[in-house]
């Protein structure tokens, strides 16, 4: 099955799901086309192509949309591509004068926890004063249907390049994120297996090659949920390692991440500072970097197979980490446990997006043995 054919089978199956009927048909057009399927609009006279036709019933989702924000409201549905674990219907809920809130529907066991994980983190991040990132705010969390509803207000998205010091100020302003008041609650897999939330499997069974013990945060960042002292700044010493002594390993597990810090999950604002949106991977408990090395090897991955893509992220490590003070050893380790955190979260999801981790990451850490 094509990618087209494939995105419009969801499609019918999230229409049946949001637009369930009696009701009157509202005409909306598939753009850019049908052949390209990417968004499901409310159709205007001069919209290409055939009409696609939903029920307008009060059982509708913008009936209820409607009432939650007191005024009429139209959605547009993003076509969403086939084959991800976390796949869920997304609306952008439109009122007379324009965009109200962007909007996501949890329709499965996973997806529903994804969306209240998300909500948790969000109401979290307002009470953070953050400098550099701008999270989007809760509008609205409910259920509808059996359905959850999350509605976010949405960001003024640009297009253009970010700027490399703006991006990683904000992965450091992410790292401090105190996850001290996240709910104790794993946004996939097994809550007995772990808590993937917090980037780190249950006790006493530690990621696959990965040191039993911790040791000391690089530089003068502090962790999160400690106090920062300097860390404020954002600035980072030349040297991590002299903050430590000869025997400490590296690799502190205190610090948060995004965990999903994609290109096409941030933008940069009118202001200067990063919008930053998909919060629903949030985690604490990991070692600083892990959103840097995630940027990299999504990237990476748009041009290369993940067995390359998974070598070059290692190859490149202190590159990608030197902004943080990383020594090479500590980088090319934290590189590393990305890797096997990605795969465990693979794993927990049920879903192998890159592959048997036999394949991609498996011959890394053999030959990484020295670092694990």
């Amino acid at each position: 099955m094509n990618d087209a054919r494939a995105r419009l089978r969801y499609l019918d199956q999230t229409l049946d799901l949001l637009f369930p009927g009696p009701g009157d048909p509202s005409p909306y057009t598939l753009l850019p086309h049908r052949l390209l399927p990417r968004r499901l609009v409310p159709r205007a006279w001069w919209h290409p192509g055939g009409r696609v036709t939903v029920p307008s019933g009060r059982d509708g989702i913008e009936s209820h949309l409607s009432e939650v924000f007191g005024t009429p409201v139209r959605v547009t549905l993003r076509v969403r591509p086939a084959r991800r674990a976390n796949r869920k219907p997304i609306l952008e809920a439109r009122a007379a004068d324009g965009p109200i809130a962007f909007v996501k529907i949890g329709d499965t066991d996973l997806t529903r926890e994804l969306v209240a994980h998300e909500a948790r983190t969000l109401s979290l991040l307002a009470a953070v004063p953050l400098k550099t990132v701008v999270p989007p705010a809760v509008l609205h969390h409910g259920s509808w249907r059996g359905l959850s509803v999350l509605a976010l207000t949405p960001l003024p998205v640009r297009r253009g390049r970010i700027p490399g010091d703006v991006l990683t100020d904000a992965i450091a302003e992410i790292a401090r994120i105190p996850g001290d008041h996240l709910p104790d609650r794993a946004p996939l897999g097994d809550p007995a297996k772990g808590n993937p939330a917090r980037g780190n499997p249950a006790p006493g069974d530690p990621l696959p090659g990965d040191p039993a013990r911790v040791g000391q945060a690089p530089g003068n960042l502090a962790p999160a949920g400690q106090a920062p002292g300097d860390a404020c700044t954002g600035q980072f010493p030349e040297d991590a390692s002299a903050s430590r002594g000869p025997e400490e390993p590296p690799g502190d597990r205190g610090f948060s991440w995004h965990g999903d810090l994609t290109p096409w999950n941030i933008s940069r604002g009118p202001d200067g500072r990063l919008l930053v949106w998909d919060w629903e991977r949030f985690g604490t408990g990991v070692p600083l970097g892990f959103d840097a090395v995630h940027h990299f090897f999504q990237r990476a991955l748009r041009r290369d197979d993940p067995a390359i893509a998974a070598r070059a992220c290692v190859a490149g490590a202190l590159r990608i980490l030197a902004p943080f003070g990383l020594s090479a050893a500590e980088s090319r380790l934290t590189a590393l446990r990305y890797l096997i955190a990605l795969a465990d979260r693979h794993a927990a999801d049920g879903h192998a997006p890159l592959g048997p981790p036999e394949l991609w990451l498996t011959p890394l850490a053999d030959s990484q043995e020295i670092l694990l």
